[in-house]
């Protein structure tokens, strides 16, 4: 298992369109890379009585769907969903998007995000006796909306709803003959939405977009509730008042699609500037840089171009290793890393080498990295991570070790560097990277490398409950 960060999941929704669902599936395929433990689509038939239609499953999109009827998902409107989980909550009951039938109608629901008081709200409910059939904060969401009375308008029940929050969410809800995008009001995790056919795309990343030839309107701001009904109309409110918009920085670094525009900016062009930065700040004299594939190759292209070192793939990475695999009886030395990653001998035999990543979080995959590297005749091994030491853990949604387990909260940089085996170690630093973005600290979310968070984390969640709400 690579030593990463872990994104939670991607939204896609589809709005007044003959084939919602298929789109949906597609968006869904789209963005895969940000979850890939379940996948889900549920789809709205209007008509006397709206009705939705399911099907969930756990693994990839294209195993979950796998030869499947889309007749089966049928209405001009479906929401979807993939997630990332821990074993520990790897279950079909979690596999979203969530549906209830309430007092105001039928109602689905997908999250991206983590809500940092799901458990005082989880206890509340249950105490007011609610059933809870799952282990994700989304569920919270239900419930509340559940407890909304009758005849209320439905932006005022999912506004009530929001009140009672505290955490970092983007959601779609669809409810009855209405669908709801919106984002918390520091905006921290991504949303888009987009045109198609004269229907309407909401997607967590833009690629979604590029696969289905949806075009692009804007992103869903941040502390914004869009409601778009079936006659066309497309409403905006921001109930709570002006946005303290801080979205996540490691959008950039790592989770989304280097093609994807994420928070007005293309991921790719601001990586290769990460890379460039990094060149800047510590130089070093080399034969090659290399990237970790795969992340790691914008910052690593533009660490060539910055330095002049000529950039070639020295880490040869294999694309077709799935989620799981049979390891052999007879002990491999490092078998899961050689599995997805293997050195071009011949190209680094006797050679200085600068070895790009976009992060490093335990450590433990780049110190058997370096040595796969030694082992296959590097002479030196100069390590540049394109982001800042990463100090603390995510309570917004990002599968994070504990403070105690992220290496650069515990060593220095030359204990690092001791500890993974290289010659020399450089991480970018917190200017370099807002150099990089275009921006200036106070407009993201940075908790990751600053321990400053911008919503109040309170008394965080115990390890054991961050596994129970992984979304």
């Amino acid at each position: 298992m690579f030593d990463k960060f872990n994104e939670e999941c991607a939204l896609v929704g589809v709005w007044n369109h003959l084939e919602a669902a298929n789109i949906a599936y597609l968006g869904l395929h789209a963005q895969q890379h940000r979850g890939q433990a379940g996948a889900g689509v549920v789809s709205l038939e209007n008509g006397e009585r709206a009705r939705f239609y399911a099907h969930r499953g756990q693994g990839l999109v294209a195993d979950v769907f796998n030869d499947f009827d889309f007749s089966r998902l049928p209405g001009r409107a479906a929401i979807g969903h993939v997630r990332y989980t821990t074993a520990e909550t790897a279950s079909l009951a979690n596999v979203q998007p969530l549906q209830a039938e309430i007092s105001m109608g039928c109602v689905a629901i997908a999250h991206n995000g983590n809500l940092i008081n799901a458990a005082e709200l989880r206890e509340k409910l249950i105490g007011d006796g609610a059933i809870f059939g799952a282990t994700t904060d989304t569920e919270i969401f239900l419930h509340l909306l559940a407890r909304s009375p009758k005849n209320v308008p439905k932006v005022e029940t999912i506004i009530t709803a929001l009140e009672q929050v505290h955490g970092a969410y983007s959601l779609l809800v669809m409810y009855g003959d209405r669908l709801f995008a919106l984002r918390d009001a520091y905006g921290i995790r991504p949303l888009c939405l987009g045109k198609l056919d004269g229907g309407w795309i909401v997607a967590s990343e833009t690629c979604a977009f590029d696969l289905i030839g949806a075009d692009y309107v804007r992103e869903i701001e941040a502390g914004e509730v869009l409601e778009l009904s079936m006659d066309g109309k497309v409403k905006s409110y921001f109930p709570f008042g002006m946005a303290k918009e801080r979205p996540c920085v490691f959008e950039y670094v790592y989770f989304a699609r280097p093609d994807s525009l994420v928070f007005g900016r293309n991921v790719y062009a601001v990586r290769k500037r990460m890379g460039r930065e990094l060149a800047k700040e510590l130089p070093v004299e080399a034969d090659y840089v290399i990237p970790v594939p795969d992340s790691g190759v914008p910052a690593a292209l533009g660490y060539s171009q910055e330095s002049g070192i000529p950039f070639e793939f020295g880490l040869i990475r294999n694309h077709y290793v799935g989620r799981t695999f049979i390891e052999p009886k007879q002990a491999i030395r490092d078998f899961g890393v050689k599995i997805k990653l293997n050195p071009n001998s011949d190209l680094l035999d006797g050679k200085s080498i600068v070895v790009v990543d976009d992060s490093i979080v335990r450590g433990t995959t780049c110190r058997k990295l370096v040595k796969m590297l030694r082992q296959a005749g590097a002479r030196q091994i100069h390590l540049r991570v394109s982001a800042p030491p990463t100090i603390d853990p995510c309570f917004y949604g990002i599968d994070t070790p504990q403070k105690s387990d992220l290496i650069a909260a515990n060593k220095s940089v030359e204990e690092i560097k001791e500890y993974l085996g290289a010659d020399s170690l450089v991480y970018l630093s917190m200017e370099g990277l807002y150099r990089a973005i275009n921006s200036d600290k106070t407009s993201f979310c940075d908790a990751c490398f600053s321990g400053k968070y911008p919503i109040s984390v309170g008394k965080p969640r115990s390890h054991k409950q961050q596994e129970l709400f992984n979304v």
